[in-house]
């Protein structure tokens, strides 16, 4: 049985990345420090998204979480 991610927004959440940095996003939609991880997942089977960024620039992290691109948003919120 999988499981189904809750989903703070239904929009992506716009973000000035760093380059070398690396990010966890939330793949659970429990944290309370959207669209990162902030442990909120233990216990539910679900796992952050390590990600690194390679340049310094603005990127869209899921907010609906049903994304095919994680932990990037790749426009399927304009399908739930």
């Amino acid at each position: 049985m999988s499981q189904t991610p809750e989903s703070p927004q239904k929009g992506p959440y716009p973000v000035d990345v760093k380059a070398g940095k690396r990010y966890f996003w939330c793949a659970c939609g429990k944290s309370a420090r959207q669209p990162f991880c902030d442990g909120s997942h233990k216990g539910s089977g679900f796992e952050p998204v390590r990600w690194q960024a390679e340049e310094t620039r603005r990127v869209f992290f899921c907010g609906c979480k049903h994304t095919g691109g994680a932990p990037l948003c790749d426009g399927s919120h304009n399908k739930l």
